[in-house]
């Protein structure tokens, strides 16, 4: 990108900032999953999963967002597409995709379909999925029937353990090619992987978000039969005050459908319909064969166009249709003349782009790998619509909800706007953002649209999102939880990947974050830090069940948790503010004063971890040479909480280092910070090598110090403790045959290394920070290693693994980290793919052979993927280690034989 000639999809990405020329006025926005949401929750109990399940999705109009597979929108999601299908064998179209919810889940909720996605452009000018749908009838019951039957220790049943696969299946390609910014050329390729024909209903469907019927605005949109259309090309025209007008023009489709989208309360519960032509009368037409269901004037809100089409074994049938904003005066247009020519342009064109972002050492496997990765978080975007405010008052046109939602879940948040497109981590598990997820997305996002990067960001701490108090919030579930404070840092490394590639960094964009910082470092310094003593809780910071007990609790007694990550991400975020100060301090020396305090405040940090109350008392154990969690009891009894896990590592990611060629251009800085060298000696000695220069004369501010890293690595690094082969596991492999025991309460609180998935329920056991590799963790601790060897250079050196008798650089560790964790995704020596080994017989050899999931995080010894398949979210930051690794030319080389 720091050439003069942009490609193709880089100028239309830079046409995003023209008023106008928005390419990304249509892309993936729809969710794949709005039911069982908070938002669509209306219950006194606050039951979402209850409230509104998968069975009344096909029926039930949703308040707030859409839904569907391999779906698009405008912005706003005004306006939706996406495909439908019938097999001619399941009870209900295949509208959305299915998987049972948290209560139903062994392991909480999980997606039971097969999906991939292959291809996505920044501006979503291209765009590749594959779904596959079992010719055999969907086994909706059998998945929920044997998920709750078993135990947590059982892996979760999934559609490849039931038959409905074994007679074949459709691959259903689904692609779309924007000729421009509203002019969006579509293609669904159904291929027949049985040894029998089959039949297939495809079923493009056109819809509008229902916005009227809640009582706050009565504009209604309409879809209505297209005039000048063929017996070859049939139309459905749409109409919207705000959008204008669209046509989808629709290749050789057997016939059009029309309804509304309303809901079909008969059905639901018995009462009458306002309108006999409903949301699931499109459902009830196809499966149910009546033919009285749908509406004969051809108008409404809701429209399809069937396609019936029988495919031989082995053999693949096309539909095409494309979807374009009228032009005024418009009369005559040819939907598919040089159709097939524009889709070849713009995959050359996406090509063209990734063949330009990747390192030119990378092998064929590592440019898919990232690609994949790149395209998966494209994919993840989605309009995220949520105003509080409403919410909790309930709509004109209905009953107020009840009043216990005036006190109940997300009640202090009225401010709350949520009206944007997001990145989330999971369209269908987690199909609501969480704003430490989304500090990490940014960061491979950067690498291809560093404006949406820098988007996000901004948008997480407008006046609309982030509470008045500070406070970031946390994910519809509660909005009122503690995200480790990752925003800072996520805006620095937005900001320095942006000016690397483009040569120039956006100060202003820096500049809005750090002030909006400001707020937030001031709300977990008085809400967070209970006894004003620099020792922060924070409760359970994201890491779900990594803990003996729920962090999140109280205890009667009034004992509290003295956390070490709780303590080191505010270290860290300490660091980060200090290092963007000192950037905006380059043009304004008002920011020196700034960083001074932030210096000031790590100083008063360090002293604390090791000097709790007073007692001398610290997180760090010099028997056991790890940091630990201390119980702060009443009467000022302390208790160390010797579990070895992530959390005694946390410490090693408040880290940065400063060049003295920076320090001499601010010198109210560096004469401050001479004084603290001078009056305050004892604080300045807890943090590592302030006054001793480093390699090029760097500086290094840090909470660990040579010996403590030390101590630290080489647990980090031991194969029998947190070195697996495919990065850094949660917790110590020692907890393995050593569990951890503690009586809380009179009743035994155990933690054991549990490599796989969750043994408990805490956070509702769909994660598990007990022995898994989690990417964004890995991701941290490798940019650290990579910020000590800056300062102490290749004298310095460590065994990795501890014990090998290997020694190496800190950046040749952060270089082993991250192929270990790339080595997810690549073949080994028997050409299987780690990620995939907890897929059974899902993904063929061939078939799927270029085909990745993204997995929320990873088993401990094996690298199998686990949790939420499509969280590309904070997974995708393989990409950057792939990108980072092949610039740097250390990426680690495929077997050249595997791929005989």
């Amino acid at each position: 990108m720091n050439s003069v000639r942009m490609n193709a999809e880089e100028a239309r990405v830079a046409q995003n900032d023209r008023l106008g020329e928005r390419w990304d006025l249509w892309g993936p926005y729809l969710s794949e999953r709005a039911w069982g949401t908070v938002r669509e929750d209306y219950s006194a109990t606050g039951d979402a999963w209850d409230y509104f399940p998968h069975g009344h999705a096909r029926s039930r109009a949703y308040r707030w967002s859409e839904d569907g597979i391999g779906g698009i929108s405008d912005f706003k999601q005004r306006l939706c597409f996406a495909f439908g299908f019938w097999n001619g064998r399941d009870p209900i179209l295949k509208e959305r995709l299915f998987g049972v919810t948290g209560p139903q889940g062994n392991h909480g909720e999980d997606v039971k379909e097969l999906y991939w996605y292959i291809d996505n452009t920044p501006s979503h000018s291209f765009m590749r999925m594959i779904y596959r749908y079992p010719h055999a009838a969907f086994p909706y019951e059998e998945l929920i029937k044997q998920s709750a039957a078993r135990s947590k220790s059982e892996s979760e049943f999934e559609l490849w353990d039931t038959a409905a696969l074994e007679n074949g299946f459709f691959d259903i390609e689904i692609e779309y090619a924007k000729n421009s910014v509203d002019d969006i050329l579509i293609r669904a390729t159904a291929t027949n992987c049985g040894s029998k024909a089959a039949s297939l209903h495809i079923l493009p469907t056109l819809w509008f978000r229902n916005t009227w019927s809640w009582g706050r605005d009565p504009r209604r949109p309409n879809l209505r039969m297209g005039r000048g259309g063929s017996a070859k090309v049939q139309i459905i025209e749409a109409s919207h005050d705000l959008l204008g007008d669209y046509r989808l023009y629709c290749e050789d489709a057997d016939e059009l459908l029309f309804t509304e989208n309303e809901t079909n309360g008969e059905r639901l519960w018995g009462v009458s319909n306002s309108t006999p032509f409903v949301k699931d009368s499109i459902n009830d037409y196809v499966v149910l064969g009546n033919k009285d269901a749908v509406n004969p004037a051809c108008v409404g809100t809701k429209a399809t166009a069937i396609h019936k089409i029988d495919i031989p074994p082995r053999e693949n049938r096309l539909i095409r249709l494309r979807l374009k904003k009228i032009a005024k005066g418009e009369k005559s247009f040819q939907a598919f003349e040089n159709f097939d020519d524009l889709f070849t342009k713009r995959a050359h064109e996406a090509d063209e782009f990734y063949a330009e972002l990747a390192p030119k050492c990378l092998s064929t496997e590592h440019c898919a790998i990232e690609r994949q990765a790149l395209a998966g978080m494209l994919w993840t975007k989605q309009f995220y619509h949520y105003i509080m405010d409403q919410w909790l008052e309930g709509d004109p046109a209905f009953h107020p909800p009840p009043q216990e939602r005036k006190h109940g879940r997300n009640s202090q948040w009225r401010h709350l706007y949520n009206e944007r497109v997001m990145s989330m981590p999971d369209k269908w598990e987690f199909p609501w953002y969480a704003s430490w997820d989304l500090a990490f997305h940014c960061i491979p996002l950067a690498l291809v649209d560093p404006k949406f990067a820098k988007s996000q960001l901004d948008l997480i701490v407008r006046e609309w999102y982030q509470h008045p108090n500070g406070h970031i919030p946390a994910y519809e579930w509660n909005f009122s939880d503690v995200n480790p404070p990752v925003i800072a840092w996520a805006a620095w490394r937005v900001y320095q990947i942006e000016r690397k590639r483009s040569g120039k960094g956006d100060r202003a964009f820096l500049e809005t974050v750090f002030h909006k910082m400001l707020i937030a470092f001031t709300w977990w310094v008085n809400r967070k830090d209970s006894e004003g003593n620099n020792i922060f809780q924070g409760g359970f910071l994201g890491l779900d069940n990594i803990g003996v007990f729920d962090r999140n609790d109280t205890f009667p007694d009034g004992s509290r948790l003295e956390q070490s990550d709780g303590t080191s991400w505010m270290g860290m975020f300490c660091l980060n503010m200090l290092r963007i100060a000192l950037e905006l301090a380059r043009e304004n020396p008002v920011y020196e004063n700034i960083a001074t305090k932030f210096f000031e405040h790590f100083l008063s940090i360090a002293a604390a971890m090791n000097n709790l109350g007073g007692k001398g008392i610290g997180l760090w154990d010099d028997e056991d040479e790890f940091y630990y969690d201390v119980l702060h009891m009443p009467g000022g009894r302390y208790f160390r909480v010797r579990v070895r896990s992530l959390i005694g590592l946390m410490p090693l990611l408040a880290i940065e280092t400063i060049e003295p060629a920076l320090l001499d251009t601010l010198p109210g800085f560096k004469d401050r910070l001479e004084w603290y060298l001078i009056n305050e000696p004892h604080l300045c000695s807890l943090i590592s090598r302030w006054q001793e220069p480093g390699m090029g004369e760097r500086r290094l501010v840090a909470l660990t110090r040579g010996h403590r890293m030390k101590c630290l690595l080489r647990r980090m690094l031991d194969p029998a403790e947190f070195l697996s082969d495919y990065g850094v596991r949660s917790m110590s492999k020692f907890h393995k045959d050593h569990p951890y025991v503690l009586t809380v309460r009179g009743e035994q609180k155990v933690v054991s290394y549990e490599r796989a998935e969750s043994q408990t329920n805490i956070f509702g056991g769909n994660s598990n920070w007990r022995g898994p590799v989690w990417m964004p963790i890995n991701y941290l601790l490798i940019e650290s290693l990579q910020k000590f060897h800056h300062y102490y250079g290749d004298d310095f050196q460590v065994e990795c693994p501890t014990g090998s008798g290997q020694f190496t650089t800190l950046n040749g560790v952060a270089n082993e980290l991250s192929n270990r964790l790339i080595r997810i995704w690549l073949r080994d020596a028997d050409g299987q793919r780690p990620f995939a080994r907890t897929s059974g017989n899902a993904l063929d050899e061939k078939r799927d052979r270029d085909r990745y999931w993204f997995h929320e995080y990873f088993h401990g010894d094996t690298g199998a993927g686990l949790g939420a398949s499509h969280q590309t979210g904070w997974t995708g930051l393989v990409s950057k280690l792939i990108q980072q690794q092949g610039e740097h030319g250390t990426i680690a080389k495929p077997d050249p034989f595997t791929d005989l």
